[in-house]
């Protein structure tokens, strides 16, 4: 018999690169899934190796290995004084690491963060390496949130995370699908860092900017947007399809930034109004940007201000995606489906990820 009440702590590295997010958590089942974030925080990375992170898909196969254990250890020192200093003692550590390289098509995706290392130095259970089983079941790898949305939010009708990416998981004809709906904050962040910021706070700056129809015409022709099946974006794609345009359009930076929000809200609603069951579909706004005002009133804009945007605290907008890890930690232990055939093109379902200690 598996327990039904689990304590579990979930690490999530986002492709941005800001920080560590740790969230403790505890996970009930009784007729279904109960969840509560029982605390979190954010430790930024020390500069060198937020730096290192960065720019992880460029370094030499021996540093990328090195760094691979390095960051690993680090993070298990941090979990170690953080469990100390709150005294508690989940049963796993579930880290999904941090994402160096992902290409489906070529049977790849490469998270950094050594499971032994996390272990030996955190001192806890470790589960990591989330993605790759999926990948070589001819799957995606990704997205990996929407098992959580199932079976933690089963009321919500679209989960939306806008982080480096935006994604978007919903029930369809009685089966869960999610992909990644267009880029998010990696393009953003990137024209803030020009103006001098980290992030464009509220979208003030995309709100000053002008509209430019040119480029939104060319970003809403990208490829991407004509895959129908299991599809993800990694910052490769970024870097190829969506930099390319931006550079080109000759646009400021608050124009591009204008533009680009203008362009998240269309694409985003496209698939929205796809796929609701009903007039007023409940939507929860997760991530970084579920703080972006100036995207929310264009998404109410595009929806024709027909959806009921759901409540979400500062610690679930912040913390989601750690928490959703830690959940699925607790599937993996239950040896239960923690990845969904049905979201990632998978030949199966399975319960993926690798446990130490």
């Amino acid at each position: 018999m598996s327990p039904t009440n689990y304590t579990m702590i979930g690490l999530m590295s986002g492709t941005s690169g800001d920080g560590l997010d740790i969230a403790y958590c505890s996970y009930d089942l009784q007729n279904q899934w109960s969840y509560e974030i029982l605390d979190a925080i954010t430790i930024p990375f020390p500069k060198e190796l937020g730096q290192k992170l960065l720019q992880s898909h460029n370094l030499s196969a021996l540093e990328l290995a090195l760094l691979d254990v390095d960051f690993g250890k680090w993070m298990g020192e941090k979990v170690k004084e953080y469990c100390s200093e709150k005294q508690i003692k989940p049963m796993a550590i579930c880290s999904h690491g941090h994402t160096v390289f992902h290409q489906p098509a070529k049977g790849l995706s490469l998270q950094i963060g050594n499971g032994w290392a996390l272990h030996q130095s955190s001192g806890q259970k470790v589960i990591n390496d989330f993605r790759m089983q999926d990948v070589q079941l001819g799957g995606q790898g990704a997205p990996l949130v929407p098992i959580g949305d199932k079976f933690l939010f089963p009321t919500i009708d679209f989960c939306i995370n806008l982080g480096g990416i935006a994604n978007i998981s919903m029930e369809d004809e009685g089966q869960r699908i999610a992909f990644d709906t267009c880029p998010f904050n990696l393009l953003l962040n990137a024209q803030a860092n020009v103006l001098g910021a980290e992030y464009d706070k509220n979208g003030s700056w995309a709100k000053e900017g002008d509209f430019n129809q040119n480029l939104f015409e060319d970003l809403n022709a990208l490829p991407y947007y004509l895959k129908s099946d299991a599809k993800s974006l990694g910052r490769e794609d970024l870097e190829n399809d969506f930099m390319p345009l931006l550079i080109s359009s000759g646009l400021s930076e608050k124009d591009i930034l204008r533009t680009l929000v203008e362009h998240y809200a269309f694409q985003i609603a496209k698939v929205i109004k796809q796929f609701q069951g009903n007039e007023s579909p409940a939507v929860l706004i997760t991530g970084g940007g579920a703080y972006n005002a100036f995207f929310i009133t264009c998404l109410d804009k595009q929806l024709n201000a027909k959806w009921n945007h759901m409540e979400a605290s500062s610690e679930l907008i912040e913390f989601k995606e750690a928490l959703v890890f830690g959940f699925l930690g607790v599937l993996r232990l239950r040896n239960e489906n923690n990845c969904l055939a049905s979201v990632t093109g998978a030949a199966s379902d399975s319960s993926g990820g690798v446990i130490f200690g």
